[in-house]
């Protein structure tokens, strides 16, 4: 059968006999859908959530780290080499958060904040600033104890280790940071 040949007057009569009455539609485009929200990363937000909290209920007592002392912390199953690499300093810093002047309630709010925003923003190394302590009673260097042990809970940080002397050296932490999959 070939479909280059017009219908002939019977095939056209037949065919409106078994469609019926016609009447042409107002118009003839899809209206379409309304746009879908953006996706939100839920789990992200609940875990981000959950660490806050963990970190604002964590009671620590302080160790007795002094002022000169270097802190270092390394996950089990990092690579020696991206240990080394992180105690020179190449890593680039995405962005620095300095705890001075605050108190322990205010650093562990700013510090869960900063990393919650280090997460978002997928920065792979931070520097911390907590301060040498040198002005600190007997008890030794506060933030710089507290910022020690909080890092070391976070399950997002791989590993942290003083500053090389440019960057604040015993003053401040490098932070190297687990890539948010």
């Amino acid at each position: 059968m070939a479909h280059d040949t017009p219908p002939d007057d019977d095939d056209t009569t037949l065919f409106r006999t078994a469609v019926g009455p016609v009447r042409r539609l107002p118009q003839d485009r899809h209206a379409g859908r309304a746009r879908a929200p953006a996706p939100r990363p839920r789990q992200s937000e609940a875990a981000d959530r959950e660490a806050l909290h963990d970190l604002m209920s964590d009671p620590f007592g302080g160790t007795d780290v002094q002022p000169g002392d270097e802190l270092q912390f390394a996950r089990t199953g990092l690579q020696r080499s991206v240990y080394r690499k992180l105690r020179r300093g190449q890593y680039r810093i995405g962005a620095e958060l300095d705890l001075h002047g605050m108190t322990t309630v205010e650093a562990r709010q700013a510090l869960a904040q900063f990393l919650a925003d280090a997460r978002h923003a997928r920065w792979r190394c931070v520097r911390i600033i907590h301060g040498k302590g040198l002005r600190s009673s007997n008890r030794g260097p506060v933030l710089k104890s507290h910022v020690a042990h909080w890092l070391s809970r976070r399950d997002e940080v791989l590993a942290y280790c003083s500053a090389r002397p440019a960057d604040g050296g015993t003053g401040a932490v490098y932070v190297l940071l687990r890539q948010r999959t």
